[in-house]
């Protein structure tokens, strides 16, 4: 495969996907490990990935438990776990996202995938995420996100390109490559064609 044959032009923006989910929903989890992160490893150079691990959560207020969660407490400290890792580790996070995703106890391999692919970010650093302010003001941040969506998510994963929803859902769901290379404009170039003999 000759996928560097074509350099991405560097003043065309990368095609913007944002994946809106939940961290124990097997739907979002069948999507990031056989659609996203596949997608993204092989065309990064033209697209970016945002993560808002939310979801169908709900945001209520209480001192104890903020937020809500539709695979309850588990899945919530998963889309926290999630959200501390996104914003402590940077690019690698896609990679630890993936990793736990992939994994069969999604907050069990939080530590070993942080661990394989950010060895300098320690766990405690998760941890004072988790039980400090950081963590629950990033999931309000996400919740905002969510909440802002137009049209408002319906179901989750709930993806956007370049901050748009588009309704061709199954094209979304199980042919993400071909529909970034689509989305891709390099004025007259037509890189899709390009990468279509690719697949």
């Amino acid at each position: 495969m000759e996928v560097n044959a074509i350099r991405p032009n560097q003043t065309v923006p990368p095609v913007s996907v944002t994946l809106y989910y939940e961290s124990l929903c097997p739907d979002c989890r069948v999507f990031i490990t056989q659609q996203l992160f596949p997608t993204w490893t092989m065309l990064q150079d033209i697209m970016a990935v945002t993560l808002v691990p939310y979801g169908n959560a709900k945001e209520i207020p209480s001192a104890n438990s903020p937020f809500t969660c539709q695979h309850g407490e588990p899945e919530c400290k998963g889309n926290m776990i999630e959200a501390c890792i996104i914003h402590l580790t940077g690019h690698s996070a896609f990679q630890i996202i993936y990793c736990m995703e992939s994994a069969t106890n999604v907050l069990d391999a939080a530590q070993p995938c942080l661990q394989l692919y950010a060895p300098s970010i320690s766990w405690s650093s998760v941890n004072s995420c988790l039980k400090g302010g950081l963590g629950r003001q990033l999931m309000h941040a996400n919740a905002a996100m969510t909440r802002a969506l137009n049209p408002a998510h319906t179901y989750v994963p709930w993806v956007t390109f370049n901050g748009e929803y588009t309704e061709n859902e199954e094209k979304t769901m199980s042919s993400l490559f071909r529909l970034v290379c689509e989305l891709y404009k390099v004025g007259d170039l037509l890189v899709f064609s390009f990468f279509s003999s690719l697949l």
